[in-house]
């Protein structure tokens, strides 16, 4: 659920702001909106900082048990970026070198000194290339030389007395010769690997810096926060939102820092920020909130509950595979016993989704891909959904799980506004879904159409119309009378979107079968077969199962956040809570 913000404007003297921001600060439960835009040069050498602090880390190799220099923090980073620059011109100069080099090296090896030296006493050698196919005409009393040759170009040199040149294109000496640069071009490769040695000289100093660049983080905030308050004469003043809960916590402390707090509730407004929280199996969902960058906003409403649960059952079904499930389902359970420091959220996630896929794929009899089930697997299939008629009927319960997740949007919104008569609009919704899909099963599947849904549809349409705005505000909203149409027309098309869970599933299977096709033939009869039957069985179903999680994150989740968010109202406009404290204090 979307927990329930309060509105906080607090008020202090000038002379007492450093106080307030730090006992704020300790308070770690008032997310800061900013009545100014924060700035200053305290603030931009913080912000600039924290940058030289994070490319630092960014080049830190990570070695936790690597011994410490024994330097400050910032000196190891005044290093670091030394090390930084050095490598930049190295990396400059090699790549210089190296195109220098691949420009010479079909004119061979020899010394520019050596050739001057001959100008020096009337000999001209001059290099050129041309193009391979092109017929060369030397000019008389002159020698040409071929040096090298490709497809598509020839090099060589023009020896002489008279400095005659040649219709191609000229080349001009080198500095140095093909060996020199080289040699310069080794030295400099050394030098880089020097440089990336003193980088991992550092690696037992970036606990040390991480923690620098938290500190920093935290003074940004702290800046932040004060550069953004308001002043009115000798009163500087302050805005946030906090959970109602804290209340009593804000209130004891505007009493103990002689603040001026006025607190009230979230008007229509505001735009508080949003912090969820839902029962513990719910909250694994929350990880492909962060993943994807998507929070409700504060007036609209957490769906986290339908999101993970038919998130789950698309993530089944758009894998599709039990064999597929199994290897996600032991992989989660060593990353959980593997990574126990790091956030469970997605592990548990991946359980839920892991364990649906086995039960979806022994459902529908699909293991690996494989034509010929053992008969201890083929025990768990159901003939509605393996037999004659098996995608007929998959395709008929997509459209059911579309209608079924459309209603519930459509339901939800009903019971927001029971006591209005914008309530029957949101029913109406209901019948014009539901005609959809039955229209959706005449044409897709040659059911017959039921006459009766045609009086469902007139019905629903005529509550659509009637109740869909206030009555207040039909003169101010009109337009949406006039899309009307292309809005039914919309509610056509996204109950047959839900089939992409029967064709990417179906897509899945015939890829699997494939490779399986193909290694099975690979093999027979050598062991040479065998190992290329092997290879064509990793790589083939690891490419299946990587086009599976994308489609699993185009389509599982795109239904969620299109399809369902769009009937529910929902535009993700919410911005996360971040209360203002530490970032050692910082535990949601």
């Amino acid at each position: 659920m979307i927990v329930k913000m309060k509105k906080l404007t607090l008020l202090c003297t000038r002379s007492s702001q450093e106080k307030t921001l730090a006992a704020l600060r300790d308070l770690g439960v008032v997310h800061l909106h900013h009545v100014q835009p924060p700035g200053g040069a305290d603030l931009d050498g913080a912000r600039d900082l924290f940058e030289h602090l994070q490319r630092a880390l960014e080049v830190l190799p990570k070695h936790p048990h690597a011994e410490a220099s024994g330097k400050m923090p910032q000196e190891t980073v005044e290093a670091i970026w030394k090390l930084i620059h050095r490598k930049q011109a190295l990396a400059e100069q090699i790549e210089a070198l190296e195109l220098e080099i691949g420009h010479y090296e079909p004119f061979g090896s020899f010394s520019p000194v050596t050739i001057r030296d001959l100008a020096a006493k009337g000999i001209s050698v001059k290099l050129y290339k041309a193009p391979g196919k092109e017929i060369l005409h030397v000019p008389q009393g002159a020698f040409m030389v071929e040096l090298s040759r490709t497809r598509s170009t020839v090099c060589f040199a023009l020896i002489d007395r008279d400095g005659v040149t040649m219709d191609a294109e000229e080349v001009a000496l080198p500095a140095q010769s093909l060996d020199d640069l080289r040699k310069q071009l080794e030295t400099l490769r050394k030098e880089m690997e020097q440089t990336d040695a003193g980088f991992h000289s550092f690696a037992g100093d970036r606990a040390a810096v991480v923690a620098l660049a938290e500190e920093t983080t935290d003074r940004i905030h702290y800046l932040e926060a004060r550069a953004g308050m308001g002043d009115a004469e000798k009163i500087i003043y302050l805005r946030g939102f906090f959970p109602c809960e804290k209340e009593s916590a804000v209130r004891h402390a505007a009493e103990s820092g002689g603040w001026a707090a006025l607190i009230r509730d979230i008007g229509s407004g505001d735009e508080p920020p949003t912090l969820l929280r839902n029962p513990k199996w719910v909250s694994p969902i929350q990880a492909v909130f962060k993943v994807i960058g998507v929070i409700p906003g504060y007036h609209e409403v957490d769906i986290s509950v339908f999101f993970l649960l038919f998130l789950s059952l698309f993530f089944a079904m758009l894998v599709g595979d039990a064999g597929y499930g199994l290897l996600f389902l032991g992989l989660t359970l060593f990353g959980k016993r593997r990574f126990r420091k790091l956030p469970q959220q997605g592990f548990n996630l991946l359980l839920i989704t892991s364990t649906c896929t086995i039960i979806w794929g022994a459902l529908t009899g699909v293991w690996f891909g494989m034509a010929d089930l053992p008969a201890v697997l083929s025990q768990f299939k159901i003939g509605w959904l393996t037999g004659a008629r098996a995608d007929e009927n998959t395709m008929l319960l997509c459209f059911y799980i579309g209608a079924i997740h459309l209603t519930i949007a459509h339901a939800w919104n009903s019971i927001r506004v029971i006591n209005t008569w914008q309530a029957l609009s949101q029913i109406g919704w209901i019948g014009s879904t539901w005609t959809m899909f039955f229209t959706a099963r005449t044409l897709v599947l040659n059911y017959p159409f039921p006459p009766v849904v045609l009086w469902i549809m007139a019905v629903s349409v005529a509550l659509i119309v009637l109740f869909m705005n206030p009555v207040h505000k039909i003169k101010g909203e009109w337009f949406n009378y006039v899309v009307l149409p292309l809005s039914i027309v919309s509610n056509f098309v996204d109950v047959v979107s839900y089939l992409r869970l029967f064709a990417v599933g179906t897509a899945s299977f015939a890829v699997a079968s494939s490779f399986n096709r193909m290694a099975t033939e690979a093999g027979a009869g050598s062991l040479l077969g065998g190992l290329g039957a092997a290879l064509i069985l990793f790589f083939g179903h690891a490419l299946n199962i990587l086009l599976s999680i994308m489609g699993v994150l185009v389509h599982g989740i795109r239904l969620n956040t299109l399809e369902f968010s769009g009937h529910i109202g929902m535009q993700w406009t919410g911005q996360r809570y971040r209360p203002f404290r530490k970032l050692s204090n910082d535990k949601l």
